[in-house]
């Protein structure tokens, strides 16, 4: 059965500065976003855009969401087809290119190393991540691709 999932999210700009948005270098892009029950991000806009560059943006957000996702996933896959996974760790990135006043992101690359157990299959643990990226919900959420670049490492027995 579908069953829709609702996220709140509760965002609040605290970039007036006194004159609000009266002119573009005149306010800040700080903002904080407020999710129930977790605590606070402080946001703001990539400092390209004026942004404060020690704030989380909203492009460094969703590439962590696809990040995250693709990882919950993959433990998930990893587990169901018997791979023991020890550690995982991955350095995204993401390509956005600027049109006019706005802009869209054109890829992320998801570069997870993995390790596994000398026990588990490296071919599976491999082909898990397929499955993960299919089962992905931000991954099957976005427009652009997102390519998976994993290493498996297999940890030698001691």
């Amino acid at each position: 059965m579908n069953r829709p999932h609702r996220y709140r999210v509760d965002v609040i700009w605290t970039g007036n500065r006194g004159t609000g948005t009266d002119g573009y270098r005149n306010y800040s892009r700080n903002h904080v976003v407020r999710v129930p029950g977790k605590p606070d991000l402080a946001g703001s806009s990539d400092p390209t855009f004026r942004g404060d560059a020690t704030r989380h943006n909203p492009e460094d957000m969703l590439v962590a969401a696809l990040s995250t996702c693709h990882m919950l996933s993959y433990l998930h896959m990893a587990t169901v087809a018997g791979v023991v996974v020890t550690d995982y760790r991955d350095n995204a990135e993401g390509t956005m290119v600027t049109e006019g006043d706005g802009g869209h992101f054109t890829e992320v690359v998801l570069r997870p190393v993995v390790t596994i157990t000398a026990a588990s299959d490296p071919a599976k643990a491999e082909a898990a991540h397929e499955t993960a990226h299919h089962a992905c919900f931000i991954a099957n959420s976005v427009n652009f691709p997102v390519r998976c670049e994993p290493r498996i490492v297999v940890a030698s027995s001691v």
